[in-house]
């Protein structure tokens, strides 16, 4: 097939950010059988026309909205495409379907950011051919909030690169317990609550560390840093990391904590971590409980606003050899099995077959 990928205006592909991670692994999984194209935006120190193999990404002009997905229209109009995908971005997504009436044209989201319940939205998220969701949580959401589409959802989980992401050899890890967070670095993930979770798990293991990968507003990071420093916590604040290097983070710790605070509709870090055979200490909420089981893989924590709930759980692994290595070694296992993007590739692609 011909297989078109509209990414968003914001990050080029490929990229950190969590969506482009996603376009471009699912793409090259995809380019072994077919021709595929992604439109992403121009961006300085990345040519206008990268080729890998049959994946060919063209970056066209942006600055707003309006000039990204006009620039997107002119590129692809007059071109044929057998299936197109833009992802997270229904008014886009619409655009495009009227160019193309005769195509099937899906609109793959990740979260719940873009699809505010509105008029617009709804009037956009209608000409959707198909809808794909990251989780059953997410498709569940999008189903009661747009119940004349919710026969067009389907649902897909993302995946990991289980090569890259893979656990440390033997006798590589610091004689001190280390927990990891990655993400952005904003309230509504959670990181005051870890540390604060930190603080008190430290009360009965004064080893344990923490450290944060990801960036954050200057003003907010610093008053995570007084936190921080106020309960005692040794806290390292790495700032943004590229993607290609972030594996080596995941190497060094012990345990990695997700305590997200608001709905999550996947969270890619945590089959990160899981690949990278890291027990997963996580808030129980949206779909991170179709990827971390409870007790088998990691823990989940249903009262996700108390950081002693988090110090709980932290405190068994830190504690406990035995059990983390068997987390460890479930997490690493499910992650291979369920979620390479190989996986997530393959099913994505029978589902745009059957819709052509």
């Amino acid at each position: 097939m011909k297989i078109l990928m509209v990414a968003t205006e914001q990050i080029p592909v490929p990229g950190n950010g969590s969506v482009e991670i996603c376009m471009f692994s699912i793409a090259k999984q995809f380019a072994k059988h077919h021709q595929v194209t992604i439109v992403s935006r121009l961006s300085s120190g990345l040519p206008k026309v990268s080729r890998y193999g049959n994946l060919t990404i063209v970056r066209v002009p942006s600055g707003s909205s309006r000039k990204y997905i006009s620039s997107v229209l002119h590129y692809i109009r007059g071109k044929h495409y057998d299936i197109i995908q833009v992802d997270n971005r229904p008014h886009y997504m619409a655009q495009v379907k009227k160019a193309f009436p005769s195509t099937p044209v899906s609109l793959f989201l990740h979260s719940l950011t873009f699809v505010p319940r509105t008029k617009s939205v709804a009037a956009s998220i209608s000409r959707a051919d198909l809808i794909i969701a990251n989780s059953h949580s997410l498709k569940s959401n999008l189903s009661r909030m747009f119940p004349s589409i919710a026969d067009k959802i389907r649902m897909v989980h993302l995946g990991v690169d289980v090569d890259r992401f893979r656990p440390a050899a033997r006798g590589k890890k610091s004689g001190s317990f280390h927990v990891l967070f990655a993400g952005r670095v904003i309230p509504r993930k959670g990181v005051s609550v870890l540390i604060k979770a930190i603080s008190i798990a430290r009360r009965h293991r004064s080893d344990i560390k923490l450290t944060i990968v990801g960036g954050g507003k200057s003003h907010y990071v610093s008053t995570l840093k007084s936190l921080a420093r106020s309960r005692g916590v040794p806290a390292q604040f790495t700032g943004k990391i590229p993607h290609s290097k972030i594996h080596s983070l995941y190497k060094r710790a012990h345990c990695f904590a997700c305590p997200s605070q608001k709905h999550e509709a996947f969270g890619l870090v945590n089959v990160e971590a899981m690949a990278s055979g890291l027990p997963v200490i996580a808030s129980d909420i949206g779909g991170i409980g179709e990827i971390v089981k409870h007790r088998e893989n990691g823990f989940l924590v249903s009262s996700y606003h108390s950081p002693d709930e988090h110090a709980k759980y932290i405190l068994r692994v830190a504690q406990n050899k035995e059990l983390s290595a068997k987390l460890a070694r479930q997490a690493r296992q499910d992650a291979v099995n369920r979620f390479s993007w190989l996986q997530t590739a393959s099913k994505l692609i029978a589902i745009y077959r059957a819709a052509r």
